[in-house]
């Protein structure tokens, strides 16, 4: 039932309205705090006591006017009294009178500076002290509740994406068979973490302490039945467009993969080790780094503000007048795409907000399906090692040995590496000449056709300068994630308001884009809920798959230094090798957390640089999320380019020979895998060598 009040659809009002609130919240929040560091700095330059009248000064209890001889007598005649019959030495007369006279000196100070003060408290310190005292305790309550936004973030997302059948599988539910598995294996997976959170809640009454953070486990506790009781209902209650009959075991693949992960860890928490708490305790590691899976909900709402645009149309049509080859579009469009990749935290956001663009203008130009969807699906993996990642913080955060400076200024190397190789294999495996129009004909063309561009370049500009200079807030991997929403919003606001973007763009209109602000901000926010239930659920569980892994002993046993690990080499090639199976099962946010507490250390023993070895670890997960049988960024290609190119791409190359057949998987899996074995050991031949 489509219940429609004030021109909002039920969903939208409980699920993408309260969103919407708590990510501007968490953006206002940030905003406040560095308000808050420039009014303080603005006080302090007109009152040079602003410090000291921000506060409530208490007037001194002690006395300016001290009799200094009275006082000093009184010491000394106190130490005649000596309990201990003498044995400490008795003051020193005039040691005891410069004390008194210093301790009358500070009384004297304190006591000046509360008269001080108070005549300086006037209406407009008043007024402007409010606003100072206002800005504090929002930057406090966003501390504080950073947790309690995060969660329920969490569990909007997760029912909205539970309700609208969007979450991660290996393939989309289609059948009635697929539906019924599907819909069981939730609510077996849900029922099991809400088994785990009533023991965690219960575990802490018993424990006859104050349980910290409370709210939280009964967030868990809620949170997880109420997705049982959906997942329950939806067992009986089969979409009405879902096609008769299916294959059991084709249902398996429409399992969501969080199942999977919930059904391993519930196996080993609840039935083997008779710990049912353990599940949800590795949940509850999203609240240890709450501001980091915050980002990432910002992110995927960047991501669908970006979809919104028309930017990702007219950077692709600057190529347009050199009637590029489809392979060196491909390129062009693997390296173009790894800025707002770097700039939205991970390959799955940019997949899911800009793969339809990248498959769409590929597709234009003449590029095979295969080509265009391996482009596609590698779309995102070459700017995970660039400034700003979020990935790369949360490393910097987990482990002290590196920096952020010191991987950005490796990841821009591995970067050039990396492309380079993209180029050279699709030069490889190109199927037509390398031509390209001449520059005569291109040039002016080209330059025309940035020039829509403009614009937006002016607002990303404007908004970074009003931050830097306003706020103090410069555009890096901290700020990124509350400033990038603002220059979305821009960018928004010019094309709807102006309206020229969107006449320029009109071969480019479809169904997602609304006609003006508010509407694109509610489809983008509509989209973005779905996406952030669907990948925070995978990192949730992730982590438990993780707690799994750890806490059976595997990874120890498998980094013995005893048992395989005979020499650096051998050493390096299990580490890539585990590192690419971690990449494959789990979420990059997870396996880092997995990664720090375990592999790292493991790996720094065997005498690997930290630096190194953190620079594998991102490269071999990229190469795990695009390697089967799980491979989630061609999962995400999938659900972005439809169900039926992927079905045309298999008929059309279904004549060739096996590159052919499986070029999507084949051309990235290539790349990375080379990329890998040159950062991974290229530094070990080096150093051998010198």
């Amino acid at each position: 039932m489509n219940v429609s009040i004030f021109n909002r659809n039920l969903r939208e009002w409980v699920s993408s309205f309260p969103i919407f609130v708590i990510l501007l919240l968490v953006i206002l929040l940030a905003v406040g705090e560095n308000i808050n560091a420039q009014i303080n700095r603005l006080g302090n330059h007109i009152w040079s006591d602003y410090h000291l009248l921000r506060l409530d000064l208490v007037k001194p209890t002690c006395d300016p006017n001290i009799d200094v001889d009275a006082r000093v007598n009184e010491i000394l005649n106190a130490s005649s009294d000596d309990p201990f019959g003498g044995i400490f030495d008795a003051p020193d007369p005039e040691a005891t009178r410069q004390s008194v006279l210093n301790e009358k000196a500070i009384c004297l100070e304190k006591h000046e500076a509360v008269v001080r003060v108070q005549a300086q408290m006037s209406d407009s310190v008043l007024a402007f002290r409010s606003v100072d005292r206002a800005l504090s305790w929002l930057s406090q309550f966003s501390r504080d509740n950073q947790s309690n936004m995060l969660v329920l973030m969490v569990f909007i997302c997760a029912l909205t994406a539970t309700l609208t059948y969007h979450h991660i599988g290996l393939r989309p539910m289609q059948t009635r068979m697929d539906h019924r598995v599907g819909a069981t294996a939730q609510f077996i997976a849900t029922s099991a973490l809400a088994y785990s959170s009533y023991h965690y809640l219960n575990n802490g009454w018993l424990s006859g302490t104050v349980i910290l953070n409370e709210t939280i486990r009964w967030a868990y506790l809620i949170g997880f039945s109420m997705l049982a009781l959906v997942t329950l209902v939806q067992i009986f209650r089969i979409p009405a467009d879902a096609q008769p009959g299916g294959s059991f075991l084709k249902s398996l693949l429409s399992v969501p993969l969080y199942c999977y992960m919930a059904f391993s860890s519930a196996n080993f928490y609840i039935l083997s080790h008779n710990n049912p708490q353990g599940m949800v305790l590795f949940v509850d590691k999203i609240m240890d780094t709450s501001s980091i899976y915050l980002a990432v909900g910002l992110y995927i709402w960047v991501g669908m503000l970006l979809k919104q645009t028309f930017v990702g149309e007219f950077v692709f049509r600057i190529f347009k007048p050199w009637r590029l080859p489809p392979e060196l579009l491909a390129f062009v469009a693997v390296v173009v795409m790894a800025v707002p990749t770097a700039y939205t935290g991970a390959s799955g956001i940019i997949l899911i907000a800009m793969g339809a663009v990248i498959y769409t203008e590929l597709r234009r130009v003449g590029a095979r399906r295969q080509l265009a969807l391996a482009a596609t699906a590698m779309s995102g993996s070459l700017g995970v090692v660039l400034r700003p990642c979020l990935l790369v913080l949360l490393i910097a955060v987990l482990n002290k040995e590196v920096t952020t400076d010191m991987m950005y200024g490796w990841g821009s190397k591995i970067f050039l590496l990396t492309a380079g190789l993209f180029f050279l294999v699709a030069l490889i495996a190109k199927r037509g000449p390398m031509k390209v129009a001449p520059v005569s004909e291109a040039l002016v063309p080209s330059l025309e056709a940035f020039k829509p561009l403009l614009p937006y370049v002016l607002v990303f500009v404007l908004v970074a300068l009003f931050y830097a200079f306003g706020l103090n807030a410069h555009l890096d991997e901290h700020s990124a994630p509350y400033l990038l929403p603002v220059i979305l919003l821009g960018f928004l606001m010019y094309e709807r308001w102006m309206g020229e973007p969107m006449e320029k763009a009109d071969d480019y209109h479809d169904n997602e884009r609304a006609p003006n602000v508010e509407g694109s901000i509610r489809v983008a926010t509509t989209n973005a809920t779905v996406h952030i239930g669907a990948l925070t659920m995978l990192m949730a569980l992730g982590l438990t798959s993780g707690g799994v892994i750890e806490d059976s002993g595997i990874i120890q046993a498998a980094t013995d230094q005893g048992n395989i690990f005979t020499n650096i080499w051998s050493a390096m090639a299990a580490l890539v090798a585990l590192l690419v199976f971690l990449g494959m099962i789990m979420d990059p946010f997870g396996a880092i957390i997995l990664v720090s507490g375990t592999v790292a250390q493991a790996a720094y023993a065997q005498g690997i640089d930290p630096l190194h070895f953190w620079m594998i670890v991102l490269v071999a997960f990229e190469l795990g999320y695009l390697s089967p049988p799980v491979a989630v960024n061609h999962l995400l290609t999938r659900q972005v380019v439809g169900e039926k190119e992927i079905e045309l791409a298999k008929q059309e190359s279904a004549g060739g020979n096996f590159w052919m057949r499986h070029e999507r998987y084949l051309l990235p899996l290539t790349v990375m895998t080379i990329s890998l074995l040159l950062v991974a050991f290229g530094p070990l031949v080096y150093m051998r060598l010198l």
